[in-house]
């Protein structure tokens, strides 16, 4: 971010928000340090405190946005939070504003923040969150896949029964599931879900995000997994799988599109979820499902 465009931001650092005290989730790029939002600046230059997962990765961020800390960063990781959260809450009681940011994207998204912000609602703290970047969400939109309904799984057991129940899981899922996993275990885990979900299975495999070298892997399972066989595999990857079909069953975006047919048609949404059903022989429960959830 160059010097010009930070002149620009000096007003707006200097901005005070309305409602003091409060524990304010920000979310922080993952990738290009331009996604970073005008809210996320003010938070953070007002802060009272900044709570972090790692000092050195939110410092050079701040020193970036030629932001000083005071007091100094306070870390808040996997390892602390679960002991550190009452003193933060506390202060936040006492009427500071806490930003709490992760190493990157959305705090309590496979990062630390789960736990404080339910101790802050036990508390009746306030909790503002500043959205911006989401690995998941990015890698989804991008997939090719169905966005419209999806389950979020985060990093999937690493052995044991517990993976084996959880991989089991995903191949049972009807809807697009996005799921995280390091370069070290990028392979295992393609062939394990290649095994469980089958050849054919539609998945998009994420590298980079909005970095200057971002890449997506699309295709089969089976042809994904021989790509990556062969590839060298550092770094953090969000895979997107598809769902489980049965062979020619109607996809949701095919139902999806007949409910809207008939409703401008004019048909109720009764009839409209009747028509659907019987027009592609599929669950009752499955269609009714899908009109709730896209009104």
């Amino acid at each position: 971010m160059n010097n010009s465009r930070m002149k620009n931001l000096d007003s707006v650092k200097k901005e005070q928000p309305e409602n003091r005290h409060a524990l304010v989730l920000i979310a922080t790029p993952i990738g290009n340090l331009e996604d970073i939002s005008i809210r996320a600046i003010k938070e953070l230059s007002n802060a009272d405190l900044i709570c972090c997962e790692d000092t050195r990765r939110t410092g050079k961020l701040l020193q970036l946005l030629e932001i000083k800390p005071r007091p100094d960063l306070f870390v808040l990781n996997e390892h602390t939070e679960l002991t550190k959260s009452a003193e933060i809450i506390e202060r936040v009681r006492n009427g500071q504003r806490v930003a709490l940011v992760s190493d990157a994207g959305l705090p309590g998204i496979s990062d630390p923040g789960e736990h404080i912000v339910k101790e802050a609602i036990q508390k009746e703290v306030t909790i503002e969150v500043i959205p911006g970047p989401s690995a998941g969400i990015t890698a989804l939109v991008a997939s090719g896949l169905p966005t419209t309904r999806y389950v979020f799984q985060g990093f999937i057991p690493r052995k044991g029964k517990a993976r084996k129940e959880r991989l089991h899981e995903i191949s049972e899922e009807r809807k697009t599931t996005v799921l995280y996993e390091s370069g070290n275990r990028l392979k295992q885990t393609i062939e394990d879900l290649k095994k469980t979900c089958g050849n054919d299975r539609q998945i998009s495999v994420a590298k980079e995000l909005t970095k200057i070298h971002e890449e997506f892997v699309r295709g089969t399972l089976s042809d994904v997994n021989t790509k990556f066989q062969s590839r060298n595999s550092k770094g953090e990857y969000v895979i997107v799988i598809g769902g489980r079909q049965e062979s020619g069953e109607a996809t949701d975006e095919e139902l999806l599109d007949a409910l809207k047919e008939f409703t401008d048609q004019g048909k109720s949404d009764r009839d409209a979820v009747k028509e659907t059903v019987k027009k592609f022989n599929v669950s009752k429960r499955r269609v009714y499902e899908l009109s709730i959830e896209n009104p």
